[in-house]
Formats: structure tokens, C-alpha cells, sequence
């Protein structure tokens, strides 16, 4: 709205300014060559004074049937020239103009409505681009240049927020912001900066509490398990239940320090998702009554974290078998459409409830209501983490035909 105030303003201050300022000193040169056609006599026109007007000025004087033939309806009527015409002659009169090199006006005085005078004017139509549409076109490019500019330089700081803000949501914290932009950008710039360093020390108090934490239940753990190797052989039953209780506390613990470090130290490398597949799917074929089925679509190189989703599977593999089936199928597409990679596995088992899905993925939730499941709760709050760390998501469905699915979109970043 500003700039198309800007251009109306600009030209009508070019028209009042400009081109009506030159269009009166033409009119004005008009009449005063018109009034010495018609000097001494004011209704009276003389010939011979014609011929020699013509002579010395190229003006020349038509009656109206001499006009016509000399091209009088092919000109342009004037109704702003004629009017001024009008004032200047004190009575009537009409301006016509016939484009050309030169120009012709064409005037029909007061003094004898009957007569046609013609003026030729040099160079008033010679450009091809008038000044008015030179002024306005440049004033155009530098309004909207201005405001490229003025937007940009707004949006700027807007865009690295944003950015920042989807690292955080990632588990990523950025560096420190640079203040720049309005005040008000810059008061939410110093905001973020200390939520987002706020956030880093809770991320890292909560890791080194749960480093301690772990370190200190080892400990007893390990003297436990020793312990236990020395009972007798008469108490091999209550030796196996301790171990095998000691081997699911070392694996709880070993999922809290998995979900504190979240895999942040591992960095993005050139790899193919259908490898890893293989490679998850080789580890479990010493398994004899494990099977599993691959559906694989060739898939793209892209930049992934190779330890990170081979976590990933390596639980959705072993969720499908404990809570399951012993038959599983693991499939792999490309949505080319939407720069997406995807992978799935499914299991033909019971299923889960519609309504218990979504809880499954919040921490230190268990299924055991769903499927029967024991645990920390943190497996698949673990697998969320690690593929939005990817710029994907992760959702569990039922399928039609029996069984469930776990299915895993990432961003298709292509190997620069």
C-alpha cells in the first residue's frame, strides 16, 4: 500500500509538475503564432500573408474541405489543449495533433471557426520512453528495492531464529544468537539465547545425574553377580533368576544413559539405510526360530547417523519378536515425491489399541497393558529421539490384515 501511495503520488507531481508545465509552454507558443496569423484583421485572413508564413515558419492555413484532404480526421483531439486554446484566443477553439516527425498540431481559431491552421513542433514525440515513464519506473526499482531490502534485513534474524528453534525441538543446542535487527527482535533474541542455555544445563545436569546414577547401581550390581557364582549346585535355580535380574538392570540402566546422550556425539555420514537393514537382519540369524522377510526398494546414499538407526532397528527388530511374532517383514521405499526415506517393520501379532499408540513413545511409559511389555519404558522414546534427530518422525499402526507396524520417515539429505 505504501509504494502504490508512493507511485500515485509521484505521479501526479510529475504530471503538475512536469507535464503540464510543458504542455502550457507549448500552447502558449501555439496561440501567440496563431494571433500573428491573424495580425491587423481579426476576422480577416490574408493569402498572401499565409504563403509568406509558410515560408518563413512551415505554418500553413486549410480551409475545412482542404484539411480533410490533408488529413484533419486522422488526428488526435485534445480536450485539455483545447480548452487552454480556448482561454488564450478569448473564444472557441479546437486542438488536433497528428503524431509524426515533426508533430503536427492542428488548431481551429476563434477568429474564423471555418480555417484549419497547422504548426509543425520538432522534437516533442522524438523519445520512445516518455520522462514521466523513465521517473516512474525508476522510483519503482528503488521502492521495491528498498523494501527487498528493509524485509530482508527484518527477516534475517527472524530465519536464524527459526533455525535455532528447530534445533532446539531436535535435542540440539546452537550457538548464541547475534542480536541484530529491531529492538524488539533483539529482546527475543537475548530470550532465546538464555531458554536455549537454560535448556543445555538441565540437558547436562540431567546427563550427569544419570551417569552417577548408573555408575553407582554397577557397583552393587557386579558384587551381587559375584556373589551369586558362589552359591552351591543345589541352588542353581535361584542363581539363574538373579542373573537373569541382573542382566535386565544392567539393560534398564543402559537405556537411561541412551536416552540422556541421545547419540549428539555421532556425526552425519554418507550411507544406505537398506545396509543397515541387512546388516541388523544377518545379526539375527542365529536366531533358528526368528524369520525374517525384506520387501527392499533401491534406496538413495544420504547423510545419516549409521549407529544411531542402527539402534533403531535393532529395537523395532526386537520389539516385533518379544512382543510379536516370530515371523516379522521389514520393508524400505523412497518417497521420491516428498524427499523422504522410509522403513518399516512389522510383526503378526495381536496389535496394540488405537488409543494406546501415542503413550507408547512418551519416557518411562510401558505397554504392558497393550502387548504384555516389561522394561524402562524408554525404547521407543529412544527410537523417537534418534529420527527426529534425522528430521523424521515415527508412528505405529495396526495392519489391515493383522499384526503391527512400525514405520520410520527421515529427510532425504543428499550426499553433497
Amino acid at each position: 500500500m505504501l509504494l502504490l501511495i508512493n507511485q500515485t503520488v509521484s505521479y501526479l507531481s510529475v504530471t503538475y509538475y512536469f507535464i503540464r508545465p510543458n504542455y502550457q509552454q507549448i500552447n502558449n507558443l501555439l496561440a501567440t503564432q496563431i494571433k500573428l496569423v491573424f495580425i491587423g484583421d481579426r476576422n480577416h485572413f490574408d493569402p498572401e500573408l499565409s504563403r509568406r508564413f509558410y515560408a518563413a515558419t512551415g505554418i500553413r492555413v486549410y480551409t475545412q474541405r482542404q484539411a480533410v484532404t490533408q488529413g484533419l480526421e486522422q488526428a488526435v483531439y485534445y480536450q485539455y489543449l483545447s480548452i487552454k486554446m480556448s482561454e488564450k484566443l478569448g473564444g472557441e477553439a479546437e486542438v488536433r495533433i497528428t503524431p509524426g516527425d515533426p508533430y503536427l498540431f492542428w488548431v481551429r481559431p476563434p477568429q474564423n471557426p471555418n480555417l484549419w491552421i497547422t504548426i509543425p513542433m520538432i522534437g516533442v514525440g522524438e523519445p520512445d520512453i516518455s520522462p514521466l515513464t523513465i521517473y516512474l519506473l525508476v522510483i519503482g526499482i528503488l521502492s521495491v528495492g528498498g523494501g527487498w531490502i528493509f524485509v530482508r534485513r527484518l527477516n534475517r534474524p527472524l530465519k536464524a531464529l527459526q533455525d535455532a528453534a528447530i534445533l532446539v525441538g531436535k535435542g540440539q543446542v546452537p550457538e548464541p544468537l547475534k542480536k541484530e535487527g529491531s529492538t524488539e527482535l533483539m529482546a527475543v533474541t537475548h530470550a532465546f539465547n538464555q531458554m536455549a542455555k537454560g535448556i543445555k544445563q538441565l540437558e547436562d545436569d540431567r546427563a550427569l545425574l544419570t551417569a552417577g546414577i548408573s555408575h553407582d547401581l554397577r557397583t552393587p550390581l557386579t558384587r551381587i553377580r559375584l556373589a551369586t557364582e558362589m552359591l552351591p549346585d543345589s541352588q542353581e535355580w535361584i542363581k539363574e533368576g538373579i542373573v537373569h535380574d541382573i542382566e535386565d538392570m544392567n539393560e534398564i540402566i543402559d537405556q537411561f544413559i541412551d536416552y540422556v546422550r541421545q547419540d549428539q556425539q555421532e556425526k552425519l555420514q554418507e550411507g544406505d539405510i537398506n545396509v543397515l537393514i541387512n546388516e541388523a537382519v544377518q545379526a539375527r540369524n542365529i536366531e533358528e526360530d526368528h524369520n525374517i522377510q525384506l520387501d527392499l526398494e533401491p534406496l538413495p546414499y544420504c547423510m545419516i547417523r549409521r549407529v544411531a538407526l542402527k539402534r533403531v532397528l535393532d529395537n523395532l527388530i526386537e520389539n516385533a519378536f518379544r512382543y510379536g511374532s516370530n515371523d516379522i517383514e521389514i520393508t524400505s521405499r523412497f518417497l521420491k515425491k516428498d524427499k523422504q526415506l522410509c522403513f518399516a517393520v512389522r510383526d503378526f501379532g495381536p496389535g496394540i489399541p488405537e488409543d494406546q499408540m501415542e503413550r507408547l513413545f512418551v519416557p518411562f511409559t510401558q505397554g504392558d497393558k497393550a502387548r504384555g511389555s516389561l522394561g524402562s519404558g524408554l525404547g521407543l522414546a529412544i527410537i523417537k529421539r534418534i529420527v527426529e534427530m534425522h528430521g523424521g518422525n515415527v508412528s505405529l499402526a495396526n495392519h489391515a490384515k493383522g499384526g503391527l507396524v512400525a514405520k520410520v520417515t527421515i529427510a532425504y539429505q543428499a550426499v553433497s
